[in-house]
């Protein structure tokens, strides 16, 4: 049977149920929880994120019963299931690896909020960043951190806690996979955790995965190493900055150093079906774009590397957001040699000195 197609007339998109592929993106809850069903209806979206309450502050007025009982009515009616379609992002506060305890709790409190927020709205799906370990250990921090998700494993009844792949490097936690593996090597309850991977994280983070070829290999050592099983969700950018700059620089889809070969690859995946795939690329206050680029990636489902139609949309997209692509790799190349300067003076500080000891 063909799918199913639904337009009211107050909506801009089409939303096409039955797909493989739940392609959406984190849409707007201003004036509550229940409104973001609409704008990710709106959008023609099959998964959706949101956050639960503001992400800028730590407190924030509780989810009424009123409310709760609106957004699972909107989703019933539109044909979202809140357990498997709906990824919530925690705020950008949350920090469950701070090596200050005081500032721990605090995290941890506005985390396990976000989770009861959750199960009141019937998700079954919370991400968030893993945090950092600041001037801590990074061993102590991921220890820190696997402690605190199975506290609120053990204070919630079912929502799977997603951890998200990050792009930097040094003090931050996921920047690579075996990161991820150490946290979940210590989570007791496993079927409670999982992953979400960010294309542009993984990309800025050095795994190259431009095309079909490597994202396919990326997921193989992402089996190897973390586990297949714990793939939960994808969270679809191109890339503002190069491979390996360890910017968390969000594009729009086929604007960036990734191009669009990559999310042609995603949208026929088989190891992402029934996903939630959840857009996150630039759209300032129009979010019509996300409508646009779920439509796109629509497209590109049976679609093969050297189709003509896509080679020329690429194309097309990459002269768009070529002048951003060369400003950000000017700033990189700049940055890279500032680097290779301080590294040479630093090196011949320290013969300098071995010598002039030498000499003594």
């Amino acid at each position: 049977m063909p799918p199913k197609k639904d337009l009211p007339k107050s909506f801009k998109f089409t939303k096409v149920a039955g797909l493989k592929y739940k392609f959406g993106a984190h849409v707007g809850a201003s004036g509550g929880v229940s409104n973001s069903v609409l704008n990710a209806r709106n959008i023609g979206a099959n998964s959706f994120a949101l956050f639960l309450k503001s992400p800028r502050k730590w407190e924030s007025p509780a989810i009424t019963e009123k409310e709760a009982s609106e957004f699972k009515r909107l989703c019933e009616e539109h044909g979202y299931d809140p357990k498997t379609d709906i990824l919530p992002h925690g705020s950008y506060f949350i920090n469950l690896a701070n090596p200050d305890k005081e500032k721990e709790d605090k995290a941890y409190g506005g985390f396990i909020d976000d989770l009861k927020r959750c199960e009141q709205l019937g998700i079954g799906l919370y991400n968030f960043h893993p945090g950092s370990s600041l001037d801590g250990d990074h061993g102590d921090a991921i220890k820190k951190l696997a402690k605190n998700i199975n506290r609120a494993i053990e204070e919630t009844s079912f929502v799977k806690i997603v951890i998200e792949n990050m792009a930097g490097h040094g003090n931050l936690i996921g920047s690579n996979l075996k990161d991820l593996k150490d946290v979940l090597d210590l989570v007791e309850k496993k079927e409670r955790v999982g992953v979400c991977i960010d294309t542009c994280h993984t990309f800025a983070a050095g795994y190259d995965i431009r095309t079909e070829e490597l994202f396919n290999k990326f997921l193989d050592e992402f089996d190897e190493v973390v586990g297949a099983q714990y793939l939960s969700a994808i969270h679809l950018n191109d890339s503002k900055a190069p491979l390996g700059a360890n910017r968390d620089l969000h594009q729009r889809l086929g604007y960036g150093f990734l191009g669009l070969e990559i999310f042609r690859a995603i949208a026929n995946s088989k190891r992402l079906e029934g996903l939630p795939i959840v857009l996150e690329t630039p759209v300032g206050k129009d979010e019509s774009i996300w409508g646009d680029e779920i439509k796109l990636l629509e497209s590109l489902t049976g679609k093969s590397v050297d189709d003509q139609e896509v080679l020329d949309q690429n194309e097309e997209l990459q002269k768009l957001g070529a002048k951003e692509r060369k400003e950000q790799l000017d700033k990189y190349d700049k940055k890279v040699e500032t680097k290779k300067r301080k590294d040479a003076k630093a090196s011949s500080g320290a013969i300098d000195k071995l010598l002039k000891k030498q000499k003594k």
